[in-house]
């Protein structure tokens, strides 16, 4: 369909609504350093905004491919790294197209197609930013295909009905490839009424995974399995040492080395090319990079930076008068402190990519999550136009973040251009673990206060963190400047009990020697594993049950009614109790993400010196639910990746270099430590589907330390526990 002619749009509703609200952003961020109140005020807003779809919506036949065989190929702008993306995207696909799920098949948009996100896949955003967007694309589709329907077959187009890709009317009826075979032009009408939901067929129903036979068998999907004609094997020298700054290189002794093809010596890598991985790897072994490094660093010396008191504060939130309440030196004042560690993605697809550079041209295959990013730095870089660079994503085996920054692709495609070859260079897995983009370690520092009658007068997050959300590519310097606070660092951070009648979040920004960024939930983890750790403390001080105390702290405001209602349904899910028995205990913690609350509660008791986790009870209210498996399932690997970080994952840095540097050395969760039962159980209390992918990330923490507690009257406050 996309080879025909098609009749273009000037400027489309859906476009401007989207335009609008990013210069409603601009305008927002502009004031934000004018006052406190301001910054303070737009920060709550940061804090509960949804990110919108920001590509092109004007045009379906980008989005959509008409095969002869009536199959219907969907570009997804958004990659598929494991959580279903595919899967939901193509049920509310099929539900405006009126074709069944397997008529469709989902692949990832190449920047060649033409329908790309301008921010990326992340946030847990896929789903709900193309919720709208995707229904009037498709509907605007088949409106098409039943107006070219019409004129082909000589009758009137109210006539006709679609169904299962068959258009049918007055006794006549032809496919969707058909209608496409014979079609010569297009026109792009305006976008026609959406299903009502009572009429759904596949929203809200567990459909199969669309990519999951691929999976099984082994299909060659995944980044590394990417290879072209002709292909040659790169491998970049990089940094054992923390801080380390390129100077140059000797590599007069790896020219001579079996299977070189080329040195490539550039102002800031060095890189080897060889006829095979293993001659490339060899060789990269013979070089003697030299590197700047201002210091010898140790864990120690990350401690001290990332301190509450340390870095640039600034107050993200402020209700009544916290600071005065919890003064130093005022009565009664209770206060714990909270530690989180160094943590690397670990995930199980190294960083890398397949770069092929011609004259005019430079074609790249590589797992990423910033298609565009990746496009623009590498255009920047060759002194191409983007339009030049054309960037084919593949299924990502493992996302997390880690792909949200590509400038592997780019050394790959320097690389290609020295030898006019295709070249595919990869991360080893200790290059993996040492230049990571790291999970940024915190300080937390929590005060409070009671009242006589039990219940919270005052409290005060202090949150100090390595960056998460500065020097991101995902975010123009700009917006970092006008938005003057670490957004990431502080995710999870504010104080979600609005019944509080005086509380505050301070947020303090640390730059470390090393590099940190976006982690599934960003801070979500460890500011939930603070806050939540302290109410289940404040409510053992006033005497009261953790999960009413809790409540008795929640407004009738919609955000804190859907807590409430997950905080009840969690509890009565796992039948919660606060004594231990019989060698076990249970935790109870809850947070709102993203707008998505989610509570659980954590079965423990601890084995030979080890916590033990036997059940978690999940509550979560997504909103809408599009395919209640594919949520299911990613409240489980939440609450797994969750568990592994809490209870095992840690970095160090030793005289200057950051370890483990392999799997085993680097302590995870394993399929014996899973609990034997997740029970997930879904809410439904909006009418359009919300972040799925991080909030169950955010109880699980304080949860499991709280169980402890009650099994060994120990406040386990450093992370891992």
């Amino acid at each position: 369909m996309s080879e025909n002619k098609k009749e273009k749009k000037g400027f489309s509703r859906r476009k401007f609504l989207v335009r609008a609200a990013i210069g409603t952003g601009v305008m927002l961020g502009a004031t934000y350093c004018s006052a406190p109140f301001i910054r303070r005020k737009i920060a709550g807003v940061v804090n509960t905004a949804e990110s919108p779809y920001m590509g092109p919506t004007d045009d379906p036949t980008i989005w959509f491919e008409v095969t002869a065989d009536n199959t219907l190929i969907f570009h997804s702008p958004k990659v598929e790294m494991g959580q279903g993306t595919f899967t939901g995207l193509a049920q509310i696909a099929a539900e405006e197209l009126e074709v069944g799920i397997e008529q469709i098949k989902v692949v990832h948009a190449s920047t060649a197609t033409g329908n790309i996100d301008q921010f990326a896949t992340g946030g847990s955003t896929s789903i709900a930013s193309l919720w709208v967007p995707l229904r009037e694309i498709a509907a605007t589709m088949r409106v098409m295909l039943l107006n070219a329907a019409a004129g082909q077959m000589g009758v009137a187009v109210s006539s006709l009905s679609a169904l299962n890709g068959i258009i049918s009317g007055e006794g006549k009826s032809i496919t969707y490839g058909e209608v496409v075979a014979k079609a010569e032009e297009w026109e792009v009408p305006d976008t026609p009424a959406l299903k009502a939901s009572t009429a759904y067929k596949f929203v809200g129903k567990p459909i199969p995974r669309v990519d999951l036979e691929d999976k099984v068998m082994g299909a060659p999907i995944f980044g590394m399995d990417a290879t072209m004609p002709g292909m040659l094997y790169g491998a970049v020298v990089r940094p054992s040492s923390v801080g380390a700054t390129f100077l140059g290189a000797d590599t007069s002794e790896a020219e001579g080395m079996p299977g070189v093809v080329k040195i490539v010596l550039e102002e800031d890598f060095v890189g080897v090319i060889a006829n095979s991985y293993v001659e490339a790897e060899n060789a990269k072994k013979k070089i003697k990079a030299n590197w700047s490094t201002e210091k010898v660093w140790q864990s120690e010396d990350i401690e001290a930076m990332i301190r509450v008191g340390q870095g640039k504060p600034a107050v993200i939130q402020k209700e009544g008068n916290a600071k005065q309440l919890l003064a130093d030196g005022e009565e009664g004042v209770i206060i714990s402190e909270y530690y989180s560690p160094i943590g690397a993605h670990a995930q199980l697809e190294p960083n890398g990519a397949v770069a092929y550079v011609e004259a005019d041209k430079a074609t790249v295959i590589m797992s990423t999550q910033v298609i565009n990013i990746t496009r623009g730095e590498i255009a920047k870089r060759m002194g191409f136009k983007e339009e030049q660079v054309v960037i084919q994503p593949t299924f990502l085996g493992g996302g997390f973040g880690r792909r949200l920054h590509t400038p592997n692709a780019m050394q790959a495609a320097v690389m290609s251009r020295a030898v006019g070859k295709p070249v595919k260079s990869f991360f080893n897995r200790k290059e993996e673990f040492q230049n990571d983009t790291f999970r940024p370690p915190t300080h937390n520092v929590m005060k409070g206060k009671l009242t006589a009658d039990g219940k919270i007068e005052a409290i005060e997050h202090n949150v100090s963190s390595g960056d998460v959300f500065f020097g991101s590519p995902l975010v123009p310097r700009l917006l970092q400047t006008v938005v003057g606070t670490d957004v990431g660092a502080w995710r999870g951070g504010m104080i979600q009990y609005h019944g509080i009648p005086n509380y505050r979040a301070v947020s303090w920004r640390v730059k470390l020697p090393f590099a940190t960024s976006w982690w599934r939930s960003l801070g979500l983890l460890a500011n939930t594993f603070a806050i939540e750790s302290f109410m289940d403390e404040l409510a053992e001080k006033a005497g009261k049950d953790p999960v009413l105390f809790r409540l008795d702290h929640l407004t009738e405001t919609k955000a804190d009614l859907r807590l409430a209602k997950v905080i009840q349904r969690a509890a009565e899910e796992a039948g919660y109790h606060n004594e231990a028995r019989d060698g076990r205990a249970m935790g109870f913690a809850a947070s709102t993400d993203a707008n998505t609350p989610c509570a659980h509660v954590a079965e423990v008791s601890i084995e030979d010196g080890d916590i033990k986790v036997h059940k978690v009870t999940c509550v979560m209210d997504p909103g809408m639910v599009i395919n209640p498996d594919q949520v299911r399932a990613q409240c489980e690997g939440s609450i797994i990746m969750g568990m592994s970080a809490i209870l095992h994952e840690r970095m160090t840095v030793k005289d200057g270099s950051l370890y483990p540097v392999i799997y085993g050395a680097y302590k995870m969760a394993l399929m014996r430590d899973a609990p034997k039962e997740i029970n997930v159980v879904l809410l439904e209390n909006d009418d359009k589907p919300g972040a799925v992918g991080e909030p169950p990330l955010g109880p699980i923490g304080a949860a499991i330390a709280n169980a402890v507690y009650r099994l060994t009257g120990e406040r386990r406050r450093r992370v891992p526990l």
